[in-house]
């Protein structure tokens, strides 16, 4: 079995990110995990942090993914996978949305994205084939999307500063008949390897995490178990 992290994120690109690559290989290969799903934040506030300026011209895509970049690299020295992810949070409302599986153009203007919320980023995501879940839907200050919007909800989300209420999300996600995902939300020391997806095969690249993740042949990694 194959211990996969759905939920993480790095001090490049998210303002609330404490641990760099080093610090977050040698946890996750020590908690014997095989891949990493690197959900950096996508929002205002991070690419503020991250000095990436919106009003310039050209795709953001690149500067945006530079903690899944660090990470890969110093992946390599343990033969752990790193898969492309993002959290994205909308101009809206405060609540964020787990994004795997997309093409890079989709990300290219954040501004754009992040104006026009999520109802205008359903068909776009859907039509570029990659997969959304929202994360902890139910924690303090989110809502529960409309379920047409959604692929699936993070159902059990360990970060342990916010109380996620995960039995409602789950309840939702049963109700609704959507993918259930597990993920440690790890940002600072302590977090990491909490929790992750159990898999019978290892996704090779991003585009497949997200055809595993579609497909659920996978149970959810609980708090404290043992693999």
């Amino acid at each position: 079995m194959y211990k996969i992290e759905t939920h993480l994120h790095t001090t490049y690109i998210s303002h609330c990110g404490w641990l760099g690559a080093q610090a977050l290989m040698k946890a996750y290969s020590a908690a014997g995990y095989s891949a990493i799903c690197v959900t950096d934040h996508y929002n205002r506030e991070c690419f503020d942090y991250a000095d990436i300026d919106l009003t310039a011209p050209g795709s953001k895509t690149d500067a945006f993914l530079l903690g899944y970049r660090r990470l890969k690299r110093e992946a390599e020295k343990y033969g752990i996978l790193i898969y492309e992810g993002a959290e994205l949070r909308f101009d809206e409302s405060n609540n964020d949305y787990l994004l795997y599986g997309f093409s890079h153009d989709l990300l290219a203007d954040p501004d754009q994205v992040i104006r026009e919320g999520l109802a205008a980023f359903v068909p776009k995501y859907r039509a570029d084939g990659a997969l959304l879940v929202q994360a902890h839907p139910f924690r303090n200050k989110c809502t529960p999307a409309p379920a047409e919007y959604l692929d699936g909800v993070e159902v059990l989300n360990i970060n342990p500063r916010h109380d996620s209420r995960n039995d409602l999300a789950r309840a939702y996600a049963e109700e609704h008949g959507l993918i259930m995902t597990a993920g440690s939300d790890c940002h600072r020391p302590g977090d990491e390897g909490a929790s992750g997806i159990l898999s019978d095969t290892l996704p090779r690249n991003s585009v497949e995490f997200a055809q595993l993740l579609r497909s659920g042949n996978y149970t959810l990694i609980e708090p404290n178990d043992e693999h």
